[in-house]
Protein backbone atom coordinates (compact mmCIF):
# COMPACT_ATOMS: atom_id res chain seq x y z
CA UNK A 1 0.00 0.00 0.00
CA UNK A 2 1.48 3.45 -0.69
CA UNK A 3 1.83 6.50 1.82
CA UNK A 4 0.45 9.70 0.93
CA UNK A 5 1.61 12.71 1.34
CA UNK A 6 -0.04 15.93 2.52
CA UNK A 7 -0.14 18.81 0.03
CA UNK A 8 -1.94 22.06 0.72
CA UNK A 9 -4.01 23.45 -2.00
CA UNK A 10 -2.80 27.03 -3.40
CA UNK A 11 -5.94 28.52 -4.27
CA UNK A 12 -8.31 27.32 -1.38
CA UNK A 13 -5.72 26.22 1.29
CA UNK A 14 -7.52 22.79 1.76
CA UNK A 15 -5.19 19.71 2.57
CA UNK A 16 -4.80 17.50 0.19
CA UNK A 17 -3.68 13.34 0.57
CA UNK A 18 -1.78 12.17 -2.92
CA UNK A 19 -0.20 9.22 -3.53
CA UNK A 20 3.96 9.45 -2.71
CA UNK A 21 4.35 6.85 -5.77
CA UNK A 22 2.64 9.03 -8.29
CA UNK A 23 3.62 12.05 -10.37
CA UNK A 24 1.56 14.92 -7.94
CA UNK A 25 2.31 17.47 -10.79
CA UNK A 26 -1.46 16.27 -12.47
CA UNK A 27 -2.82 16.10 -8.82
CA UNK A 28 -6.41 18.45 -8.15
CA UNK A 29 -7.86 19.10 -5.04
CA UNK A 30 -10.31 17.70 -3.68
CA UNK A 31 -12.72 20.75 -2.68
CA UNK A 32 -11.76 23.00 -5.60
CA UNK A 33 -10.73 20.57 -7.98
CA UNK A 34 -7.70 23.29 -9.21
CA UNK A 35 -4.06 21.73 -9.82
CA UNK A 36 -2.24 21.68 -6.70
CA UNK A 37 0.75 22.54 -9.02
CA UNK A 38 0.86 25.47 -11.61
CA UNK A 39 4.95 25.57 -11.73
CA UNK A 40 4.48 29.47 -10.06
CA UNK A 41 5.30 30.16 -6.99
CA UNK A 42 2.18 31.08 -4.65
CA UNK A 43 1.67 34.79 -2.88
CA UNK A 44 0.59 33.94 0.77
CA UNK A 45 -0.12 35.96 3.90
CA UNK A 46 1.00 35.29 7.18
CA UNK A 47 -1.80 33.21 8.09
CA UNK A 48 -1.99 31.26 5.20
CA UNK A 49 1.93 30.50 5.53
CA UNK A 50 0.98 29.17 8.43
CA UNK A 51 -1.75 26.76 7.01
CA UNK A 52 0.56 25.44 4.91
CA UNK A 53 4.17 25.03 7.42
CA UNK A 54 1.77 22.87 9.54
CA UNK A 55 -0.53 20.73 6.73
CA UNK A 56 1.99 20.27 4.11
CA UNK A 57 4.32 17.48 3.90
CA UNK A 58 6.65 18.71 1.54
CA UNK A 59 8.95 21.87 2.07
CA UNK A 60 8.22 25.00 1.61
CA UNK A 61 10.95 28.24 -0.13
CA UNK A 62 9.87 31.06 0.56
CA UNK A 63 10.88 34.53 -0.85
CA UNK A 64 10.56 37.83 1.31
CA UNK A 65 10.25 40.32 -1.72
CA UNK A 66 8.73 44.14 -1.31
CA UNK A 67 7.33 45.48 -4.91
CA UNK A 68 10.14 48.70 -4.53
CA UNK A 69 13.26 46.10 -4.34
CA UNK A 70 15.32 45.92 -7.56
CA UNK A 71 17.30 43.07 -6.25
CA UNK A 72 13.72 41.60 -5.31
CA UNK A 73 12.70 42.54 -8.86
CA UNK A 74 15.84 40.81 -10.29
CA UNK A 75 15.39 37.44 -8.28
CA UNK A 76 11.81 37.21 -9.67
CA UNK A 77 12.66 35.35 -12.71
CA UNK A 78 14.66 33.32 -11.01
CA UNK A 79 12.13 32.03 -8.51
CA UNK A 80 9.44 31.46 -11.09
CA UNK A 81 12.20 29.22 -13.01
CA UNK A 82 12.95 27.50 -9.61
CA UNK A 83 8.89 26.67 -9.18
CA UNK A 84 8.64 25.49 -12.46
CA UNK A 85 11.87 23.18 -12.58
CA UNK A 86 11.54 22.20 -8.73
CA UNK A 87 7.62 21.63 -8.07
CA UNK A 88 6.30 19.43 -6.69
CA UNK A 89 9.55 18.74 -4.85
CA UNK A 90 9.00 21.90 -2.97
CA UNK A 91 5.91 24.75 -2.92
CA UNK A 92 7.44 28.46 -4.09
CA UNK A 93 5.96 30.53 -2.10
CA UNK A 94 6.43 34.57 -2.02
CA UNK A 95 5.88 37.07 1.14
CA UNK A 96 5.53 40.40 0.80
CA UNK A 97 7.83 41.87 3.62
CA UNK A 98 5.87 45.32 3.35
CA UNK A 99 2.31 43.58 4.06
CA UNK A 100 3.65 40.85 6.61
CA UNK A 101 6.26 43.29 9.05
CA UNK A 102 5.64 40.80 11.56
CA UNK A 103 6.14 37.50 9.78
CA UNK A 104 9.30 39.21 7.98
CA UNK A 105 10.41 40.15 12.00
CA UNK A 106 9.44 36.84 13.31
CA UNK A 107 11.71 35.16 10.59
CA UNK A 108 14.25 38.00 11.16
CA UNK A 109 14.66 39.28 7.93
CA UNK A 110 16.96 42.22 7.97
CA UNK A 111 16.90 42.72 4.08
CA UNK A 112 15.18 41.76 0.84
CA UNK A 113 15.44 39.36 -0.59
CA UNK A 114 15.38 37.07 1.92
CA UNK A 115 15.09 33.26 1.25
CA UNK A 116 14.19 30.43 3.00
CA UNK A 117 13.30 26.82 3.27
CA UNK A 118 10.96 25.43 5.73
CA UNK A 119 10.52 21.44 6.32
CA UNK A 120 7.42 20.63 8.67
CA UNK A 121 7.10 24.36 9.85
CA UNK A 122 10.90 24.54 10.90
CA UNK A 123 13.69 26.66 9.13
CA UNK A 124 16.23 24.86 7.53
CA UNK A 125 18.03 26.95 5.25
CA UNK A 126 18.28 30.89 4.96
CA UNK A 127 19.60 33.11 2.08
CA UNK A 128 20.09 36.56 1.87
CA UNK A 129 20.52 38.27 -1.81
CA UNK A 130 19.94 37.37 -4.92
CA UNK A 131 20.57 33.73 -5.74
CA UNK A 132 19.97 30.74 -8.51
CA UNK A 133 17.76 27.52 -9.28
CA UNK A 134 21.05 25.85 -8.32
CA UNK A 135 20.52 27.09 -4.84
CA UNK A 136 17.52 25.38 -4.35
CA UNK A 137 18.28 22.50 -5.96
CA UNK A 138 20.81 21.97 -3.65
CA UNK A 139 18.71 22.99 -0.73
CA UNK A 140 15.87 20.32 -1.86
CA UNK A 141 18.69 17.65 -2.48
CA UNK A 142 20.09 17.18 0.86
Amino acid sequence: MATTVRVVCPHCDATNRLPSDRDARGGKCGRCKERLFQGKPVALSAERLRLHAVNSDIPLVIDFWAEWCGPCRAMAPVFERAAQALEPRARFVKIDADAEQQLAAEFGVRGIPALFLLRQGKVEQQHAGLANVSLFERWLAA
